[in-house]
């Protein structure tokens, strides 16, 4: 899939651009600031209809504006042309349309504009707790799998009614009920994290090979309750730890992923580099799972490009991607000649946008 042109209308610190993108690899280059990221961002309203970051849609507003607009023009790889506009308004909300036809449900949109982004935020996959690692894998699963996003969203709804019933005075046949709810939702969704988690962990394998000229070997691996028991057994189990804690304390919701470096956890253990080179690995191995389940190859976005690498590890990275498997590339760096002088090492063709104060010069 390629993003042919977008325009991008008073969003963040850009007030009126337009561009027309290269189908192999687009580099973004300008000071700290200018407006790289907010781009990057713009694409990812488009496949998700929200912020890569953890900002609201009114906080993406340009300042003393009260609306944005993002429209894009995209190319499938059966060469289908398609139009995307996502828009919000302080008043109005939020508005996304593909080929001028509004959603009804924001969630209909998921997966059909595949992107895979690879940025320092990613850092919180290994630093922070298990309910980041989550939310990468059920966003990763529910945009190959319908059925999943639904059992999420079922548990996730019926997980919320129970706590609310545990904090009162909680009859025993309402308590049944929704054991019964969570249940049959987390059945399905533990059986996709162990399929997905298996289909995926030799393709981080392999891609961190490659990036780290295999000096290293990394593991992931998929921890739940679910693997002792079903989850009717343990809420029976734990019925009267609910009581106390007021809140349902076994389920999928306390699942990890583990990620480990030599057979260590890779979060103690791992050096910034090896870090940031694992979860390259486990974006890359995302990709080439969208890219075969969806039939599509995703936008690839590469923010701050250099974040905790060395040059040798970058260089590598542009080879791999630089090539028939991989689709349309958007690299954002501060360091214009050091990423020109990397790119022309690994022998990659790309095009160059200078950005300063939200604009391409």
């Amino acid at each position: 899939m390629i993003l042919d042109n977008i325009s991008i209308l008073t969003f963040k610190n850009i007030r009126d651009e337009r561009l027309a993108l290269e189908a192999g690899i687009n580099c973004f280059v300008g000071d700290n600031g200018a407006g790289k990221t907010n781009i990057l961002d713009a694409v990812h309203y488009l496949s998700f209809a929200k912020s890569m970051h953890t900002l609201t849609d009114r906080q993406s507003v340009m300042h003393g504006e009260e609306a944005f607009m993002i429209e894009g023009s995209f190319r499938r790889d059966d060469n289908r042309h398609e139009q995307v506009v996502c828009a919000y308004s302080s008043r109005g909300g939020k508005v996304l349309k593909r080929n001028g036809k509004e959603y009804d449900k924001l969630s209909e949109h998921v997966g059909a504009f595949p992107i895979v982004v690879v940025s320092p935020a990613d850092s919180a996959l290994i630093s922070d707790s298990a309910e980041e690692r989550r939310r990468y894998f059920n966003r990763l699963i529910s945009q190959i799998d319908k059925q999943y996003m639904a059992a999420l969203i079922r548990y996730n709804a019926a997980l919320m009614e129970r706590n609310k019933l545990l904090k009162t005075s909680p009859s025993e046949e309402m308590l049944l009920i929704y054991d019964a709810m969570l249940s049959a939702a987390a059945d399905i969704i533990y059986r996709r994290r162990n399929e997905i988690v298996d289909t995926i962990r030799p393709l981080v394998e392999q891609y961190y090979a490659l990036l780290s000229e295999e000096r290293e070997s990394v593991g992931m691996e998929y921890r739940s309750e679910l693997s002792n028991a079903t989850l009717d057994e343990l809420l029976l189990a734990s019925r009267q730890k609910d009581f106390v804690n007021e809140h349902t304390t076994c389920g999928i919701h306390r699942d990890d992923i583990v990620l480990s470096i030599g057979d260590y956890p890779l979060r103690k253990y791992g050096s910034q580099g090896q870090q940031k080179s694992f979860l390259i690995a486990l974006k890359l191995a995302e990709y080439t799972l969208l890219a075969e389940y969806l039939d599509e190859k995703p936008v690839l976005l590469l923010d701050d490009l250099f974040d905790k690498l060395d040059m040798r590890r970058v260089a590598q990275l542009l080879r791999l991607v630089d090539g028939d498997k991989f689709g349309q590339i958007l690299i954002t760096d501060c360091n214009k000649h050091r990423l020109q002088r990397t790119l022309s090492e690994a022998g990659a063709t790309y095009r160059l946008f200078n950005i300063a104060e939200g604009k391409s010069l």
